[in-house]
């Protein structure tokens, strides 16, 4: 039950924020705006406002904003052409088409910042855990309980500016300096260049030095405007790698076997929310980034389609010809159902592999 609740949440909240999105600057540009709806499929129910039907349909895996005049061949009463989205200037057009991915962005990063403002940054302390038998720590006398205060001149507050400091060494000597026992040591240590495989499977060349995090944790509280830094930093480095992994997956370096849908999503959904509000949270930050960034693809159906040809448009002074861009919806129709099918198929093939086992 918790799973299908949180998967309910999560759908909901992201399909809300990225039709909020679409209908707010469709509004702004004085667009007439006939239905709101979260779901796609026969109504559950619905109201009618200001001209505008919201509406709660059957099948929760998307939702729509349908404008007056939003398709070429749309016949149009004349009281009905000043209101009608073909007839805006392209401008706004592609405003109102790229509205929904920003704003699922947006969202990210407002999510992210609550949780950094109100909860803090849970920050591993660069106390060292144990030491590897015969790497480079252990060599230079580095002991379990030390912590880690300096490496060089550039002070450790936390285990990522170690880990960083020693990753861009370049493979030169470093001087720690340790904490052990209320006084202070220094100790250099030669790192050893060793190869690893990243979550791709591409190796690459980093340096090491044998030291293992003890986990110990604190939260590290921060004002206003570092919450705000943090929080573009994280929606920024979960959209580099969203893109990041789509480009390998173009590439065929990342298996099909590793995409998943709507089951996937609830599963995550579920376990997140076990874990607590903040975990929660988390994944939907990242769910809605990832929802902005697949929907500004230039592939026809999806949002950055409708952006391609409008920023075509703008460039060229001419609307692409409308046979051209209905040919090209259909196959992004296609393409789009085929991908649905194939995720899903996935989903279930998991479900069914993890119950054999």
């Amino acid at each position: 039950m918790i799973t299908v609740l949180s998967a309910v949440v999560v759908l909901g909240v992201l399909i809300f924020v990225h039709e909020l999105g679409h209908f707010l600057v469709a509004k702004r540009a004085g667009v007439g705006v006939t239905t709101f709806s979260l779901g796609f499929g026969p109504k559950l129910l619905g109201f009618t406002k200001g001209g505008t039907e919201y509406r709660l349909s059957a099948i929760p895996l998307g939702g729509f904003v349908r404008m007056v005049g939003e398709h070429s061949d749309e016949e149009l009463a004349p009281e009905d052409v000043p209101i009608a989205f073909t007839h805006k200037p392209v401008g706004w057009r592609l405003a109102i088409v790229a509205a929904g991915p920003v704003a699922n962005l947006i969202f990210a990063v407002l999510v992210y910042y609550l949780i950094i403002a109100g909860w803090g940054l849970p920050t591993l302390t660069a106390r060292v855990g144990g030491v590897a038998p015969g790497e480079p720590a252990a060599v230079a006398g580095v002991m379990k309980d030390d912590l880690v205060v300096a490496v060089g001149d550039r002070p450790v507050r936390r285990w990522g500016d170690m880990a960083s400091a020693i990753l861009n060494s370049g493979g030169q000597p470093v001087r720690l300096t340790l904490l052990r026992e209320g006084r202070e040591i220094s100790l250099t240590l030669q790192p050893r260049t060793v190869t690893v495989k990243d979550i791709f499977g591409e190796e690459h060349r980093v340096y090491r030095v044998g030291i293992l995090s003890s986990g110990e944790a604190v939260i590290q509280r921060v004002g206003p405007l570092e919450a705000a830094r943090l929080a573009l930093e994280k929606s920024y480095t979960a959209g580099e790698l969203i893109v990041l992994s789509v480009v390998k997956l173009f590439e065929g370096k990342v298996a099909l076997d590793n995409l998943g849908g709507p089951i996937q999503i609830g599963q995550a959904a579920g376990q997140a929310a076990r874990m607590g509000l903040v975990e929660f949270l988390s994944l939907m930050a990242i769910l809605s980034v990832n929802l902005a960034i697949l929907n500004l693809l230039p592939i026809p159906a999806l949002d950055g389609g409708h952006v391609f040809f409008f920023v075509w448009e703008a460039v060229t002074r001419k609307p692409v010809p409308v046979a051209l861009r209905e040919r090209a919806q259909q196959v992004g129709v296609a393409l789009l159902i085929m991908l649905m099918g194939f995720v899903i198929y996935n989903d279930i093939a998991r479900l069914v592999t993890g119950a054999a086992q």
